[in-house]
Order: C-alpha cells, then structure tokens, then sequence
C-alpha cells in the first residue's frame, strides 16, 4: 500500500485552517448527537449501547494527526476519532454505521449486528469491546509487526512507515494489562526494535466512579525511560491537535513508542444506566460541562474570525436532526434472527482448502529421504522447522524459546537455521507473547507463539478468550487472529512438578468459543496435526491452542524396551475433530487422548489376555470433538470407558459423555478421572492422577456390568 499523505492543517503560532477547523468541529458535533441519540433509542428499547463518547470529543485531532492507514485500536470513547477518519474516506458514512451497531443491526458494517464495536475494514479501524486494557498487548504486537513484514516480504495490510495508535482511559492505565503492554513497548524500543506506537490516554478522571488523582498519570507515564512523554488539553482544540501531530511524527520518524495524555471530561455519567449525581458534587459536575470540548471548539472558531456563534448553531442543528432521521431509518433495519446467523464468523472452516494448504507441494524443502523415527518432542520440532523453511509468514517465539531452544528442547537449533527475526525470545510475560501473536497476526503473519507452562497460559487468559477468539466474531470475519498456540501441558513428568509444571485443567481453553484444542500423543500424530493447525490458522483464521505432553517429549517405548512409541513425522492431512483407533476389539472401548492413550494402550495388551478384545480411541482433538468417529467406535462394541487424565469436574470425560448422550449412544458408559485437586510434588502426585491401574479395574468392571 503506498503512503497516504497527511496536509498540515496548524501552523507554526497554532492556528488551524479555517475549512480544517469547521470540519473537526462538525466531527464532534456528530459524536455529541450520536451519544444523546443513543440514549433516546435506549430510553425507547431501541437500541442496546450507550457508552458515550461525550467530553473526549478531542480524540478528532488524533484522527486527524494521523493517515488512514495508520492502524487504529480505540477507547470504547472515541466516536469523534471514527467520524473525523471515515468522513476522509470515500463511500462511508459513519454517523449511519455507529448507529447500525447502537441498534444492534444486521446490516451493521463491521459486527453484523453482533456488538457495538468502534471499527472499520475500510479505514483500518480494528475493533475492540469493553475489556479493559485487553488491545493494549495487540497494538504492541502490531507496532512490532510492521517493519518485521516489510523485511521478510509478508504481505501485510498496512504500509511498512505507518503508526499504530492505541488510546484507553485513565482507570485503563492503572490495569496491569496496559501497564504490562507499555513495559513491552520500552522494553523493544530499548532494544532497538522498531515500535512506531502513539499510546493515547484520554484522561476524564474518573474509573466509573473512582478518581484517578489529577497528576498521576504524569507522575506514571512522564519519567519513563525510553517513552516520549507530550501532554495536551483534550478540550481546546488546536491544543490537542499540535499534541498529536507532534506525536505522531515522532513516532513515524523514529519509529519509537510515544505516550500523549488527553486531558478530558466525561459528560453525561459513564454509561446510561449510571447516575454520577450519586457519586459526584454539583460543583464538579459544572466544572466538567465548563470545559465541554465542543464549546471549546466553538469558541476557538469565533474568536479565530473563521465563522460566528449562528453558523455553529446552525451546523450543530442540522448535523442532529440528519442524525435523528438516520436513527429513525436504522430502527427498521433486520436483526440476527438466528443462532446459525450469530455464530456465522465465529469458526469457519473449510476443510478442503485446508487440506489442500497442508498438502501443497513444497520444492524448497522437499527430500526423498524418510525421517528417521523421532520422539515427540524431536517431530514437533522437525515440524516446525519445515514449517519455517516452506513458509516466509510463520514465526516462532516465545520465552526461552530462542537461544535456549526451549525448557525441553523443543525449539533447538531453530533461531541458529532461520535467525532472530523469525525464531526469538520474548519477555517472562505471557500476555505480551499473546499479543505479539495477536499483533503479528494482524501484520500477515502466522505465529506459533508458546506458553512455558500450561499453569501460566491463565495469566493471559484474556488475551485468548476477549481478544484472540472475538476478533472474527466482532468484526464480521473482516479482521482474523491465525495463530497456534503451543503449550507444553498436562502431567506425569517424573522428577520435576509440582503444581505449575504439571497442570492438568484444560477447561479454560476448551469452553471458550470457536478455538481450536488439539492434544497430540505421538510423533506422527503431531507432526500432521501442528501442520493441520497452522493451516487452518491460514486458510480460516483460525485460533488453535497445541497441547504438548510435557511427559512424552521424550518417551520411546510404549512398552520397556520396544521404542514403540518412537514414530516418523509425516506431512499427511489429519482433519480438525478427526479421532484415530487403534485396535479392533469388540467388547470394550476405551476414548482417552495425551498420557493416558498410552496407559490405555498397555491396559489394552493386558485385557486382551484375559479375552478381553479392546479398541483404544484417541480423540486428539478436544475443541472440536471427534463426534462421528466418537459414536461410530462407541456403537461398535456397545461398551465405553472414558480415561481422562483431567479433573472429573470440568474435565474432558463429561463433554465425551454429553457427545454421545447428545447422538443417541444408549450402550454402557463409564469414567475415571484425576481427582479434582491441584498436583502435589513428589511421589503424592501419584495419588490424585489417572492410573494404568484404575483404568485396568474400571474396563473390567464395565464388562462385569454387562
């Protein structure tokens, strides 16, 4: 994309052209109709949102500081940025479109109907919800993206000089999420990595109904090494705009973090169900009307000669009733009428083009010779090296990832065959790998991220549940989150635990919609699964989290001695909610996956001499479950033993139940689980965790049962 160039609309005493002024001004006039018109149409049950934008009016001149393909990740308050950027583009309207998403719309252009998001395709506005603080670790990733994709040649969306702009409230600032993302930020930047990223922090003073002091976001934020500090008062006009301007040239110039404070108000309470009378004297109430952005803005204008108060009057007049007739327009339009219609962007899937994806031919690093038989921990990282050599757009990172090659080796040689750029180390914070992966994603990338430990993915559990899993939901498949997610997990290491490295709760990931948890046993298995991800990944845009059982990186024996479980990668399609059988008993079927498909394969050989005849199913996948290969070897033996080495609250076994339940299966149906307890260290682990032993007396107990 070529450069989109910004006219400069101040000079050098901070006078702003005449037209330029009038046109901010109309922006946020829209912005103060669009706010009071959300609030009748709520009064009416019409509409659904009403978070305002009143009193930061001023985040127009960040709009307008910046070009239209300067990436955008806003404050739920920024309606006045939105209108300034898209009136810059041809063809939008953005007064109808906020109010297609406040009237929870089907024709709404970027949810669909889905959220009232603040967000473009077009004017490379990426949408965010309410979470607080949560685009903070994208828009670092993204800022890092930028030069990253010019470099390797990845086709990205945005051209390799544009800025990323973030802004969020004051309260947002103290969430150990901003504070964790603005680290990261200086942390590359001290560096020497590139990170052109205007952090706007639009300061109304208040968190709700929490103050936030009046010098402490100065007092956070000024003396930061590394960050450019510039104040501005977001309720004069010309003020904000040399502010922004100035910012935004630092930090496409140096390609440097910069951190603009907005002083703001916020006018009207926090949403529209609050009272701020409640919590707030008359007397401050006052002084916030007094500094209204608009009177500000309007003064400015007539004291500059430019217009007088009757035009203003007259343009703040006809810009309400045009919004009051669009309102009336848009409460007639459809809305979802359907769970299928809702759930539309949530996970698509189109399985032959993944498979065609998997399968393509790969001449760079094609060979005739066969891997030799490799551990887990030995396919995976095959894999990813031909991953890397086949594909310019994967990257590989995560802590100690890097140099080190990984905690268990997984990544070994890696950055030494592919380099830094592609292959690196991140900061011990697992929020801001997740948002390298979500910003990267955005660039064109597809990130194999990794999280050390299973126990430590809940430390940025937002990041994939509010961020990474509602991009495709909330902007209507218009914006994607590829990515593959691995995660050294479950338990039985032997030697080394506890708790923290030998987590055994999967519930968090799999309950959260439309994300993809693969759990491979063996080699073979995954090294085609991590392929089958990171397609899916790029043809779907798909969030897929990879399962790796710390405990059989390293096995080679299924049985001592017999380096069974050893097994050569292989390239071949594995579909998404494939399971894989082994064996073709018909008396028993025993569904496991991750460490217990191995217990369950020697408990298998056991049962078969004593005429016991078992078929083990692997389900591999757990989100989405294999249900037809599920009931198919459920009906084939009439008999089924779930082993699952998970919690028996929350854990895999009670979705394996409902599965079948759900399709029909009428035939007996038993479970054995962990304990529902944290793992202990030492030889106490044993005690609560799922055992050959228990798996064995359950099947033969199923048997007696008839």
């Amino acid at each position: 994309m070529g450069r989109i160039a910004v006219p400069d609309r101040i000079d050098s005493v901070g006078a702003i052209d005449a037209a330029f002024g009038i046109e901010l001004f109309e922006s946020q006039v829209a912005s103060r109709h669009l706010d009071l018109t959300a609030r009748r149409l709520g009064a009416a049950r019409q509409g659904f949102y009403s978070i305002g934008s009143s009193g930061h009016e001023g985040n127009a001149a960040v709009a307008a500081a910046l070009r239209v393909d300067d990436p955008a990740l806003l404050h739920y308050r920024s309606a006045a940025f939105f209108v300034q950027r898209c009136k810059q583009i041809g063809g939008l309207d953005p007064i109808r479109d906020v109010l297609l998403g406040v009237v929870a719309a089907a024709a709404d252009p970027i949810s669909g109907g889905r959220h009232k998001v603040i967000g473009s395709a077009a004017a490379s506005i990426i949408p965010q919800t309410s979470t607080i603080a949560s685009h903070l670790p994208r828009a670092v990733g993204l800022a890092f993206a930028l030069d990253r994709a010019a470099k390797q040649g990845v086709s990205c969306s945005w051209p390799a000089d544009a800025v990323v702009v973030c802004s969020f409230g004051d309260a947002s600032a103290n969430h150990s999420t901003a504070v964790g993302a603005i680290n990261a930020a200086l942390h590359a930047a001290h560096q020497r990595v590139p990170m052109p990223l205007v952090f706007v922090c639009e300061d109304n003073g208040l968190g709700i109904s929490v103050p936030t002091a009046p010098d402490w976001i100065e007092r956070a934020y000024g003396p930061r090494p590394g960050l450019t500090y510039l104040a501005a008062d977001g309720c004069d006009l010309p003020d904000a705009l040399g502010a922004a301007q100035d910012a935004v040239h630092l930090a496409r110039t140096w390609r440097v973090p910069v951190f603009l404070h907005l002083r703001t108000v916020r006018l009207g309470g926090h949403a529209g169900s609050d009272v701020e009378s409640a919590y707030r004297s008359p007397a401050d109430i006052a002084a916030d009307l007094a500094r209204d952005p608009l009177l500000g803005t309007a003064r400015y204008l007539i004291s500059a000669g430019v217009t007088d108060a009757d035009d203003l009057l007259d343009r703040y007049e006809r810009i309400g009733a045009r919004v009051r007739e669009t309102a009336d327009e848009v409460v007639r339009e459809a809305r979802l009428d359907s769970a299928a219609a809702v759930i539309a962007p949530l996970a698509p899937t189109h399985p032959d083009a993944i498979r065609e994806d998997v399968t393509r031919p790969h001449p760079e690093s094609a060979t005739t010779e066969l891997p030799a038989p490799m551990t887990l921990a030995q396919s995976i990282n095959h894999t990813l090296g031909e991953l890397l050599a086949e594909n310019r757009d994967v990257l590989v990172f995560g802590e100690d990832v890097g140099r080190k090659g990984g905690v268990y080796g997984v990544t070994k040689g890696l950055r030494k065959r592919f380099g830094a750029r592609r292959v690196f180390d991140t900061l011990l914070d697992e929020q801001s790998i997740l948002g390298t992966a979500l910003g990267t994603a955005l660039a064109g990338f597809i990130p194999i991220p990794e999280v050390q430990y299973l126990a430590y993915v809940h430390n940025a559990a937002d990041q994939l549940r509010g961020e990474a899993a509602t991009l495709q939901f909330f902007s209507n498949g218009q914006y994607r989150n590829p990515m593959v997610l691995r995660i050294a997990g479950l338990a039985y290491q032997k030697g080394f635990g506890g708790h923290f490295h030998n987590d055994n709760s999967l519930a968090a990931l799999r309950d959260i919609p439309g994300v993809v948890v693969a759990v491979p046993s063996r080699a073979d298995d995954a090294a085609a699964m991590l392929r089958t991800c990171v397609s899916a990944a790029r043809v779907d845009g798909r969030v897929c989290v990879f399962v790796e059982p710390i405990a059989l990186y390293h096995t080679k024996d299924l049985h001592p001695g017999d380096e069974a479980w050893l097994a050569c990668p292989t390239a071949e399609h594995v579909p998404l909610g494939s399971a894989r059988a082994y064996g073709d008993g018909t008396d028993l079927t025993i569904v496991t996956f991750g460490n217990g498909l191995a217990m369950s394969l020697r408990t298998a050989d056991r049962l078969a001499a004593n005429g016991i005849h078992t078929r083990v199913l692997d389900l591999r996948w757990l989100n989405p479950l294999p249900v037809a290969d599920l009931l198919r070897h459920a009906e084939a033996t009439g008999r089924v033993l779930v082993a699952d080495e998970t919690r028996g609250s929350g854990g895999v076994s009670e979705s394996v139940y409902a599965a079948l339940i759900d399709a029909g299966y009428r035939g007996a149906l038993a479970r054995v689980t962990s304990a529902d307890s944290f793992i202990p260290l030492g030889p106490a682990a044993d005690t609560v965790l799922l055992s050959e032993a228990t798996i064995e007396a359950a099947a033969r107990r199923v048997m007696l049962s008839g």
